[in-house]
């Protein structure tokens, strides 16, 4: 699946009234000169983004091989975005999914290793990156979520 830009997508558009929605956040710290090549796509490895968003939804997807005792939650529809800064590249991970529990450690789980990919990626040319902090904007327990 994929959005109006082409960029990947998984699970399905669970948008009904039952529907919880989950925000996580990350944020990768970096040289200004990485991040103006890492939004150019000059770093030597290849698409930081790209490889970032694959690898945030790959993760979200199996939350519980990192997890023991925990069940990833089937048919949630995940969303990996990027904004590059002067100095820094902010992750945000949308998951949606139709019932209980919310997919909190998804959300979570995307959004650290969206990070951990742009750092692994970039780290040949900036030893300086600092990865945090990775939390939840939007929770899905509370009326106001």
């Amino acid at each position: 699946m994929v959005d109006d830009r082409s960029r990947p997508l998984a699970g399905d558009a669970s948008t009904g009234a039952d529907s919880r929605h989950v925000l996580a956040r990350s944020r990768v710290t970096m040289s200004p000169e990485t991040a103006r090549r890492v939004a150019s796509n000059e770093v030597a490895k290849g698409d930081v983004l790209g490889a970032a968003r694959y690898a945030g939804l790959q993760a979200a997807k199996e939350a519980d091989s990192y997890l023991p005792l925990y069940d990833t939650v089937a048919d949630a529809r995940v969303v990996v975005d990027f904004t590059v800064g002067d100095d820094s590249i902010d992750v945000r991970v949308g998951v949606t999914h139709h019932s209980d529990p919310p997919p909190h450690v998804e959300a979570l789980t995307a959004a650290a290793a969206a990070a951990l990919t742009i750092y692994d990626m970039c780290k040949a040319v900036d030893r300086t990156m600092v990865i945090g902090p990775v939390e939840l904007v939007v929770g899905g327990d509370t009326p106001e979520d």
